[in-house]
């Protein structure tokens, strides 16, 4: 009768409960439910990422502002701006470019900042720059899109380079860096008269 109750106490104690042998835990299963979760929100996760790196929402899109710019504008600098459009354009898709290259190529070598990240000349050097640097942009944003669509790609761990930084990481400088210029963009087309009231 003794060897019972200590049997019981210890019981009490640990929270644990006798279980038919065989039978799943409610603790085992929910943790299968937590496992299934986490990959549900990995995949939700990864979508709001895509919708980041596409911008809108309470932005304006990359689309909206490079579109319908009269040609004449691209190489205007407005009331002593420090850029033109084109400046601006270009330096979205260099900067966007070499975070996506940064983030998929270890052996990826940055161009030398801010030299390299900015065309020394505010007009477009050809007729077609500024839809070829338009459509240069998308195909890298689409590349990005499918990286952090691929479920083999770790959003959160370090890359084998760099200091530290992950995908996500990459993936929100890359927004945010887009988003800040592109309202610098919008800045430049109003005071171009271009950019709808």
């Amino acid at each position: 009768m003794a060897k019972t109750r200590k049997t019981k106490r210890a019981s009490t104690r640990t929270g644990r409960t006798a279980r038919s042998p065989g039978k799943r835990s409610d603790a085992a299963a929910s943790k299968v439910k937590r496992s299934a979760a986490r990959t549900l929100d990995d995949t939700a996760l990864r979508e709001q990422l895509v919708e980041v790196l596409r911008g809108g929402h309470a932005h304006a899109t990359y689309e909206d502002v490079v579109a319908n710019l009269a040609a004449e504008l691209h190489g205007r600098r407005p009331n002593g701006a420090p850029y033109s459009p084109w400046m601006i354009l270009e330096h979205i898709r260099i900067a966007f470019w070499d975070i996506l290259e940064f983030s998929r190529n270890p052996a990826h070598v940055s161009p030398d900042f801010p030299s390299e990240y900015w065309p020394t000349d505010p007009v477009p050097p050809n007729p077609d720059a500024w839809t070829d640097s338009m459509a240069r942009y998308t195909r890298d944003r689409e590349a990005f899109e499918r990286l952090v669509r691929d479920p083999t790609s770790d959003l959160l761990r370090p890359f084998s380079h760099g200091t530290g930084q992950n995908l996500v990481r990459e993936v929100l400088v890359a927004a945010t860096h887009t988003s800040y210029h592109l309202g610098e963009l919008v800045v430049l087309r109003r005071l171009l008269g271009a950019w709808p009231a």
